[in-house]
């Protein structure tokens, strides 16, 4: 990303921090959408077409007849009623149709912004990476849904999510860093080589992790096993490595993906813990020392949902918990990306 100057840039590093709330906002929307199954509610891609539900009992039954013709409602809800089925319509609708919204929120103050000379050229660059980026996310997320629109799959497969759900949190990152490069002054950029390390390591680490959660959406592991601070009775459950395939277990197993979660959340609490003690020796004025609690108190409140979430996960996945739990590890995200911000700047000779 080019050098931004901070010259008279407030109201685009608001619009930017906007767009970052909004980009949760959906992100939880999706985990909502999966979590309820909805899905694969909607069988058609209308990006124009598609932003009204259907407005008549007629086109909402073609809507239903749509459904009945995968293997989500022939081997799991075969059950549903037009109102059952309006019900998991609501989430999906609502979640694309969030995602309109957002590309409106974002075109009319950029094409406002270069009217008022708001944008200069160094900002055009950035800008338009990130509408390409949301529109990616946008393509990779129909991609998603139409791989599991057949008869085979009752639900989208847990590695596709998994990439559609990272992508969106690169796009979420990304427009917090250009908000950060317009909002921050250049003397609360600290040169703590020792922390920015420990920061690139975390954020490696949390991806892994995020990766993880993904697969245990999609796949509802917890209903695998939901015990704490066992896994099913041990701390090295038994079935792991049952296939006889060491990478299929690790990315379709639900105890070996558990585990994995499970390990890598300890791991980054303790990493984290670490990089808080060292954190105290920034200058107490600096905007670093702020907000170096954040990552660990995110990072606790983010293990005590996690454990939350598991133990009421009985019959169902408690959907409460669950995308509290999502949330908090997206704002513990931002959090080290924030922290890393700050500490990144150059040795002073």
């Amino acid at each position: 990303m080019e050098t931004v100057h901070l010259k008279n840039n407030r109201p685009v590093a608001i619009w930017l921090y906007i767009g970052v709330g909004m980009l949760i906002v959906q992100v939880l929307l999706g985990g909502i959408t999966r979590l309820t199954g909805s899905g694969l509610s909607i069988t058609e891609w209308a990006p124009l077409l598609g932003t009204l539900p259907p407005m008549n009992d007629a086109a909402w039954q073609r809507a239903f007849d749509g459904y009945k013709e995968i293997a989500q409602y022939k081997l799991v809800n075969s059950h549903f009623t037009l109102t059952d089925f309006k019900h998991i319509y609501f989430w999906e609708w609502f979640h694309r149709e969030w995602a309109r919204f957002m590309f409106v929120v974002f075109l009319v103050p950029f094409i406002y912004f270069i009217y008022k000379r708001k944008i200069d050229k160094t900002m055009v660059n950035p800008l338009l990476i990130l509408l390409l980026l949301g529109g990616l996310q946008g393509l990779i997320g129909w991609v998603m849904v139409m791989s599991g629109l057949n008869n085979e799959d009752i639900r989208v497969n847990h590695i596709r999510l998994a990439i559609h759900f990272i992508s969106a949190l690169v796009l979420l990152c990304y427009v917090f860093w250009f908000a950060m490069r317009l909002s921050i002054k250049e003397k609360q950029i600290l040169y703590v080589p020792e922390l920015r390390k420990l920061n690139v390591i975390l954020l490696v680490l949390l991806t892994l992790q995020l990766i993880y959660g993904a697969f245990m959406a999609g796949i509802h592991a917890a209903l695998n096993a939901n015990t704490w601070p066992d896994i099913n009775g041990a701390w090295v459950p038994a079935g792991m490595f049952s296939s006889g395939n060491f990478f299929h277990d690790i990315f379709h197993n639900p105890i070996a993906i558990q585990f994995i979660h499970r390990g890598l959340a300890y791991l980054i609490t303790i990493i984290i813990a670490i990089w808080w003690v060292k954190s105290a020796k920034v200058p107490a004025n600096s905007q670093l020392h702020a907000v170096r609690y954040l990552p660990l108190l995110l990072v606790l409140l983010q293990v005590l949902l996690g454990v939350l979430t598991l133990l009421n996960s009985q019959i169902n996945i408690p959907i409460s918990y669950a995308i509290l739990h999502q949330g908090v590890g997206m704002l513990l995200l931002l959090s080290l990306v924030w922290t890393f911000y700050l500490s990144r700047g150059k040795a002073v000779n």
